[in-house]
């Protein structure tokens, strides 16, 4: 990373005085490129003085073909690279023996089966599940145990509904093909998520075992659903915008008009998912424990998520979930500051979505400190950079790009960011790292793509892939500084709807 960015972007001084001086050194990362993978190469430099050409030149292209050729090298990557995948092709064998799924540093219980979610983009609702799980084996003293991720999804998907009926109400006099409305018609009820949103479904629905709820077809595979959905939601919305404009109280007397859209997408809903556990009604849960004896349990979904929240949950599970919180590193941002989205969320009345802008040193130390005591963080990440799932390793010098094709990829993080590059598109948990002269090394990551992927379904993370490409960690607040919990009692700066921090997981 040049020195420029660097300044910025890596100081562990919160001196908020001086963030506005900081915001105006983010031009700096139009500037500031830095070689992410492997060693450096001569490449051929190019006048830049020449006039410039608006067109394809054939006779040009087919120069560029004759020199490209004429390198032996180059004959050998085409006959390499054409009939494969070039991640294959130009994966270095020597990272693969390097990065080992060994670490010093590892949580006592990390939770099994592991869990597989299998055509849908339920990554964050799997990571929240896997994280909360680990609360229950210990207090029930099991041998493994899954919660229904299927019923947080159903509930998800009511609750994104209504979220975006009431957000296309608010924006009523906004112009319909302008940047916000057609972002908000984009992906109504999609699958992705955030920490945030997963804290709501549990504060408002609870938990229930995976086994008094098992994923249908729709929930595995959830393309056709959702795209039947949306299509139900685009109607409405055009239906609610229409009125709108006729009516001046329509946003207060529309109440009648929307339940009976809610009811339309709540009976696909349960048509498709299957009529879910009522939050506040009680269920019986037959399970044997690691001893093999038998016990049933009678409870409510709320009262069962209850169990990883509290002061019993601390004492049971070392850790209150519902105080967690999530700690991003976006170079674009001042660190030291509060972000949230613009009308980015699923359930309305309860907590928004919260980033504390911290640098990555920050964010790391936090993981470190929790995975020590035994608790699993929940992350964010771009997992298809650099990385290979059937081997389950994130490394920046995986694949070297360079080689197979002659070209150097410089983009800071900054500026994967600000140019569409990159943004967070997985959620998974990390369960150990190793950690050489106190600094981490590597990283243990738990999935949620069944066990064919990765080492039994658990990646390995390399510590320079977790700086380029990891975004966001969820904290136990008594991991950090007070002065980093204090950033939460800031007025957030909103991030547009579009916002790569905007970006379900």
């Amino acid at each position: 990373m040049g020195s420029a960015l660097s300044k910025v972007t890596e100081s562990t001084d919160y001196n908020f005085a001086g963030v506005e001086k900081t915001m105006e050194k983010r031009v700096e990362l139009y500037e500031d490129f830095e070689h992410v993978p492997g060693e450096h190469r001569k490449f051929q430099k190019f006048p830049q003085d020449l006039p410039r050409s608006t067109t394809v030149s054939i006779s040009t292209a087919e120069r560029w073909e004759k020199e490209l050729l004429a390198d032996a090298k180059n004959r050998l990557a085409i006959s390499a690279l054409t009939p494969n995948d070039p991640k294959t092709v130009l994966s270095q064998w020597s990272i693969k023996i390097a990065d080992t799924q060994n670490f010093n540093t590892k949580i006592n219980l990390e939770g099994s089966p592991v869990s597989n979610q299998r055509s849908s983009g339920r990554c964050w609702i799997f990571a929240s599940s896997n994280m909360f799980r680990v609360a229950i084996i210990r207090k029930y003293n099991l041998k493994e145990f899954e919660l229904s991720q299927g019923y947080l999804f159903y509930w998800d998907k009511l609750e994104k509904a209504n979220y975006f009926l009431e957000q296309i109400l608010e924006t009523a006099e906004e112009d319909l093909e302008g940047r916000l409305v057609q972002r908000l018609l984009e992906s109504p009820v999609g699958d992705g998520g955030q920490w945030d949103m997963a804290a709501n479904l549990l504060e408002k629905y609870g938990l229930v075992p995976h086994i008094l709820y098992p994923d249908s077809y729709n929930a595995m595979s959830s393309g056709t659903m959702n795209s039947l959905i949306t299509t139900k939601l685009r109607e409405d919305a055009l239906k609610l915008r229409q009125l709108s404009a006729k009516f001046p109280n329509a946003k207060t007397s529309l109440g009648g008009v929307k339940e009976k859209m809610m009811q339309e997408v709540h009976g696909m809903l349960t048509l498709m998912l299957g009529p879910p556990p009522s939050p506040s009604k009680e269920f019986i849960w037959e399970y044997y424990d690691k001893d093999d004896k038998f016990h049933s349990l009678k409870t409510t979904p709320l009262k069962f998520g209850a169990e990883i929240s509290g002061k019993s949950a601390v004492q049971t599970a070392g850790a209150d979930v519902t105080q967690f919180f999530s700690l991003v590193n976006d170079p674009r941002n001042a660190y030291g500051k509060l972000l949230s989205v613009s009308r980015l969320g699923n359930i309305i009345g309860l907590r928004p979505i919260r980033y504390v802008n911290v640098n990555m040193q920050t964010l790391k130390d936090a993981c470190v400190a929790m995975i020590r005591k035994d608790i699993p963080v929940f992350f964010g990440c771009d997992v298809g950079k650099f990385s290979n799932s059937a081997t389950g390793i994130m490394d920046i010098n995986l694949i070297d790009y360079e080689l197979g094709f002659n070209i150097r990829l410089g983009l800071s993080k900054a500026q994967r960011l600000v140019s569409g590059e990159s943004k967070v598109t997985h959620a998974m948990v990390l369960t150990a790292v190793h950690v050489v002269d106190g600094k981490p090394v590597r990283w243990r990551v738990q999935n949620s793509w069944g066990e064919a992927a990765g080492t039994k379904g658990f990646f390995v993370m390399s510590d320079d892939w977790m700086d380029q490409f990891v975004y966001q960690a969820v904290v136990d607040p008594r991991f950090v500084a007070s002065e980093v919990r204090d950033i939460l009692k800031q007025e957030p700066h909103m991030l547009p709807l579009w916002d790569p921090l905007g970006a379900l997981a």
